[in-house]
């Protein structure tokens, strides 16, 4: 690693940055008592956290709204049991 070089343009060198970046981004949330994660949850959490704590959000939700659209369509009706009208007996 070029020390020198990353040092004179104010990039860190130490693992300290990296270690306080995993307490607060993953340890804080994925390992509270009783917590279970699966690889797909956990990334999704982690990766939401991410963007949340570096002020990324906004522009991270319109990259994933862009990408992850899916088409809604109406749900067929001749399965539904509606519900009882106000004052009807049950």
């Amino acid at each position: 690693m070029r020390y020198a070089e990353h040092l004179s343009n104010n990039l860190p060198i130490g693992s300290g940055v990296v270690e306080a970046a995993c307490k607060t981004l993953v340890t804080q949330r994925m390992k509270c008592s009783g917590m279970r994660w699966r690889n797909p949850g956990g990334q999704g959490v982690l990766t939401l956290r991410s963007l949340v704590q570096s002020h990324w959000f906004e522009n991270g939700w319109k990259l994933f709204a862009a990408t992850y659209c899916g088409k809604v369509t109406k749900a067929a009706t001749s399965n539904v049991i509606p519900f009882p009208e106000k004052g009807g007996s049950v």
